[in-house]
């Protein structure tokens, strides 16, 4: 089983790899750059469901491979085990095979950690008996949470390693599949296919029907166990109430359960790179967290999904305006949004933006970059350079 999971080892190519020669749409992804392969690092790669992770670390390991011994990299999929106690025989199986090989540093990737039950152990037992000290180590799961809670348990013990999400295509790296500069008659077109895939390249490709992204987003939240029933009426009253700021006890009112149960569900929907909350920002600078939050969806597609799930749907309108704060967010690390006599969609950074797609006319101060629709690609080409 570990030599199938490694096939440069018998000189042949990795099926994923002769996959994404295939496919008519594809590029090298950037944040494959982030990851340490720096002796000693603990990398974790998170990030949804089928965004990438796996075939970026396959690129990733093809371009090791142009200067290291095929040995020294070994890559697993953790879904094939039963518990942290089956991940330390496999690891224990594969030292023994590098010491024959004479391989002095690994690279080690294992794929789907945070579906193998008490995954930590494992990790922890290898890094506090020095069985890493020499290796790079990429951990890669679809759940935040299920690393964070842990991420304690590995203080000191990441050496150079570090942690990097894996978002959805920006527009501008979606455009870029298409087209090298930019007119404003074809990103409106390639806007509009967006708003269809989202920036998951295997949507794109017809790799995958936001159905099924409904059946993986579902098994994580169950493998934390909690239920997916809450987890999609928390939903369905944030895609009912979009775009407008709403509390958690609005939606827990809705729905027939504890504010504090909405606020955990919330943060677990954040964890999973679902949820994206928008806190309310004065004009003299301060946030608000106690105000009256907005909510959301950080992708078309999740969008597109989350409609499927909750039986519900979001205008386009709207929509627009989840896109732009996404995007805000990503370059600037934060967005909020005002509200008083007029309301800003968006704050992040020095701007000051709203969406005005499918909204009457009103007059904003001095300082608000008003969006329509057809503004907006550019915008976002622009924007996350």
């Amino acid at each position: 089983m570990i030599v199938e999971f490694n096939p440069w080892w018998i000189g042949e190519t990795d099926k994923d790899l002769e996959e994404f020669e295939k496919l008519e749409y594809k590029l090298i992804p950037t944040w494959i750059r982030k990851v340490s392969v720096e002796p000693f690092s603990l990398n974790f790669v998170v990030g949804v469901r089928r965004v990438g992770k796996t075939l970026g670390i396959k690129l990733l390991i093809r371009d090791l491979l142009k200067n290291v011994n095929p040995y020294a990299i070994f890559y697993f999929s953790c879904e094939v085990l039963e518990d942290y106690r089956d991940l330390i025989d496999v690891l224990n199986d594969y030292f023994e095979l590098r010491e024959k090989k004479g391989v002095k540093t690994s690279y080690i990737f294992l794929d789907e950690i945070t579906l193998l039950e008490d995954w930590w152990r494992a990790i922890k037992f290898m890094v506090d008996r020095h069985k890493f000290e020499r290796d790079v180590v990429v951990l890669l799961g679809s759940a935040l949470i299920m690393l964070t809670q842990h991420f304690e348990t590995f203080g000191g013990r990441m050496g150079k390693g570090r942690v990097v999400e894996v978002l959805p295509l920006s527009f501008r790296e979606y455009y870029g599949l298409f087209y090298d500069e930019y007119f404003n008659e074809i990103g409106c077109r390639v806007f509009e296919r967006f708003i269809d895939t989202g920036g998951f390249l295997c949507a794109l490709n017809g790799k995958l029907e936001a159905y099924e992204l409904v059946s993986l987003i579902k098994a994580d939240i169950k493998k934390i166990e909690r239920t997916t029933e809450i987890a999609r009426d928390v939903l369905r009253e944030i895609m009912l109430k979009a775009p407008s700021a709403c509390s958690y006890h609005a939606i827990a009112n809705d729905i027939g359960v504890s504010t504090n149960t909405v606020r955990e569900y919330v943060e677990i929907l954040r964890e999973l790179f679902l949820l994206l909350e928008v806190k309310y920002m004065g004009l003299d600078g301060r946030v608000y967290p106690r105000k009256e939050k907005k909510f959301v969806i950080r992708d078309p597609f999740l969008v597109k999904a989350t409609s499927i799930w909750t039986k519900s749907e979001v205008k386009k309108d709207f929509l627009y305006e989840w896109i732009v704060q996404e995007h805000l967010f990503r370059k600037f690390g934060e967005v909020y949004y005002y509200r008083d006599r007029y309301e800003i969609d968006c704050l992040a950074g020095n701007l000051k933006v709203e969406v005005k797609a499918g909204k009457p006319h009103r007059r904003y101060p001095k300082g608000v970059t008003i969006l329509g629709e057809d503004d907006i690609p550019k915008f976002l080409f622009e924007l996350i350079a």
